[in-house]
């Protein structure tokens, strides 16, 4: 009788192992922008009031943009005294408050406006954007049915090249998928056209920064093990 339950098969069921790798380029679903809003002043109360309504002012800006704005969220808020260097007494010298900001959009048209306004922006810093696809993006689907595909694929030519035929799936392990931004942004064909002018929007405003989405780079590895026929040997 035959051990079927052996790892590494019988000379009447060979066993066949192969790794199945996929590798998407697709267009990013959503930046992120980190903004941090600062005040400084003598007083503490003065200080927190111009942090207070200067976060004010970026938390209105990014709601005229609607939807595009797909989340807005105010992290950390500090607020810190900066003493005098010289002498023993703790005499403070100013206030300093800052308040950290994470955007995410949805619409690239808008980013490059949103941007710039909120850079424009008093005592406020922004960086980014870091583009990503969702969690739930469909090209981690894909990527993962193409590797499938590919394991099944490599493992017909190994039985192929020994006149062999594949017999059974025995195993299928998937050792992950991650998304990856390569050091590349692809270069769009055509121009996003202007970007609409957000409610509210201030004439004579900073002219929108021109940015390029950056492909995401998605990977899906698998392990797959077969039986197979006998060998023609």
């Amino acid at each position: 009788m035959t051990d079927t339950a052996q790892p590494y098969g019988t000379p009447d069921q060979p066993r066949l192992a192969v790794r199945g790798e996929a590798r998407l380029e697709v267009d990013p679903e959503i930046a992120r922008l980190s903004i941090t809003v600062t005040a400084r002043g003598k007083d503490r109360r003065a200080a927190l009031e111009d942090l207070t309504r200067r976060n004010a002012t970026v938390l209105e800006l990014a709601r005229t943009y609607g939807d595009a704005v797909e989340k807005i969220e105010t992290g950390a808020l500090s607020i810190h005294p900066e003493l005098v260097q010289r002498g023993r007494d703790e005499k403070i010298r100013a206030y300093h408050g800052r308040v950290y900001i994470t955007a995410v959009l949805n619409d690239f048209t808008a980013l490059g406006e949103f941007v710039t306004r909120v850079g424009d922006l008093d005592m406020t810093h922004v960086s980014g954007p870091w583009w990503a696809l969702r969690p739930t993006s469909p090209a981690h689907g894909e990527a993962r049915r193409q590797a499938v595909r590919e394991a099944v694929q490599r493992a017909r030519e190994y039985a192929g090249a020994l006149g062999a035929e594949l017999a059974a799936l025995v195993e299928l392990a998937d050792i992950g998928a991650e998304n990856a931004a390569p050091p590349v942004a692809y270069a769009r064909a055509g121009g996003y056209g202007a970007p609409p002018q957000a409610p509210g929007a201030a004439a004579g405003g900073p002219p929108p920064v021109d940015l390029e989405p950056q492909r995401q780079t998605v990977y899906a590895q698998v392990n797959a093990r077969f039986t197979m026929t006998p060998p023609k040997l």
